[in-house]
């Protein structure tokens, strides 16, 4: 009896011992080499900006990572009884799906039965009649903290036309999985477009919410001054912190690994190369049909949702598979200078999307004299330097 009673007790105590390990590994994730409570994002700390919009009309600019837990932030806004007048979206449209630079026509959401406005194409920027019923936009985007990622254009363009218009603005501050480090040459305004539109390096290290505060501080746009802006922050995170997207920002960055790589692999989008869309992995490879029996790695893009037509569609290209990618978070120019080396017609390697990607016109003419990656990345010093002294200004969480 004695030996039957202690056996249920030592099972007893290693049962609520596994208990006890399920509820840490549940609410306690691993950052970084220590335990960090769960990450809260602005937009799940509702009762810091529910109160804010109290008696005003509304509009959100969202896509499907702007979420509440498991509801999308309109559809919380709404049960929580906010008064809404449209959605704005950017770049790849509510739910996510339409490919890079696709058009996205204006329309209703069915779930809602609100007005879509897409702020990408020939609508970049709000316009006055757009903003008219409104008297506070809610900025809700998923960003990946690197500069051609078009979603910060599209908040320096809304936070222009709130100023100009007298609107206030509310930005749900999110982070950014690739906040821990600053690294790339910074923008040469005489280059700038829609995938870069201030002087900030590649990867630039700020949240969405401390990257508007430095264009508002540092008068970075018309009427920057008179910008009615608010940031709710996130809980439990900083730039030390690694934080996994619960859902993927847009089409082709599927993957933790593929936002680690996005800065450094996006610059093939400046080549003759194929990144990988049109297939399983995209960012997550690189390759070219001239490589044949130079690379070890092959793919073949296809058309497909999110990828329509992809560069070297149904051509076998071969190259460098990086999907078991164990390199820690970090710019890097190593696997476009091996790619220039491999390739065979290396006056047509680049095309002139090159400068605008990079923000830069000396990097193309330093590969092609075959500068290593430490002899061009001193080149950069100056100018991350000073970048990183106006950066460090707008911080809202604890820096790397």
């Amino acid at each position: 009896m004695k030996h039957s009673l202690r056996r249920s007790v030592r099972l007893f105590t290693a049962a609520r011992s596994l208990l006890l390990l399920f509820i840490m590994a549940f609410f306690i994730l691993p950052v970084t080499g220590k335990a960090q409570q769960r990450v809260i994002t602005g937009a799940e700390r509702m009762d810091a900006y529910l109160p804010l919009l109290q008696g005003k009309r509304v509009a959100v600019l969202i896509n499907h990572t702007s979420r509440v837990y498991n509801s999308l932030l309109v559809d919380t806004l709404q049960k929580r009884g906010v008064k809404l007048v449209k959605i704005l979206v950017p770049e790849h449209g509510l739910r996510g799906t339409a490919s890079a630079g696709a058009h996205i026509n204006n329309s209703y959401d069915s779930a809602t039965g609100l007005q879509i406005i897409s702020l990408h194409g020939d609508n970049k920027k709000p316009k006055a009649a757009d903003l008219a019923d409104l008297d506070v936009v809610v900025y809700d985007l998923q960003d990946v903290g690197v500069r051609f990622y078009t979603y910060i254009s599209t908040l320096q363009y809304v936070m222009e036309a709130c100023a100009e218009n007298g609107k206030r603005l509310i930005v749900l501050d999110r982070p950014d999985p690739n906040g821990m480090y600053v690294d790339g040459p910074v923008l040469d305004t005489s280059l700038k477009s829609f995938i870069g539109m201030q002087p900030v390096p590649i990867v630039y290290g700020m949240t969405p919410g401390e990257y508007a505060m430095m264009l508002k501080g540092e008068n970075r746009f018309n009427k920057a001054r008179e910008l009615n802006l608010k940031v709710i922050t996130c809980d439990h995170w900083d730039h030390n912190t690694r934080y996994h997207l619960p859902v993927a920002p847009s089409p082709n960055l599927r993957t933790d690994n593929a936002i680690n790589l996005y800065p450094s692999i996006c610059l093939f989008e400046g080549t003759v190369f194929s990144l990988g869309r049109g297939t399983n992995k995209p960012f997550e490879q690189w390759g070219h049909p001239a490589l044949e029996g130079k690379a070890a790695d092959s793919f073949r893009p296809e058309s497909i949702i999110g990828a329509r037509n992809p560069p070297l569609e149904g051509k076998t290209c071969y190259g460098v598979d990086l999907s078991n990618n164990k390199l820690p978070h970090g710019f890097r120019l190593q696997w476009l200078i091996q790619a220039y080396k491999l390739y065979p017609e290396k006056d047509k390697f680049f095309i002139s999307f090159f400068e605008k990607l990079a923000g830069t016109t000396t990097l193309r003419k330093q590969i092609q004299q075959g500068l290593s990656e430490e002899a061009i990345r001193k080149t950069w010093e100056p100018g991350l330097s000073n970048f990183k002294k106006i950066r460090k200004k707008y911080l809202l969480y604890t820096d790397f």
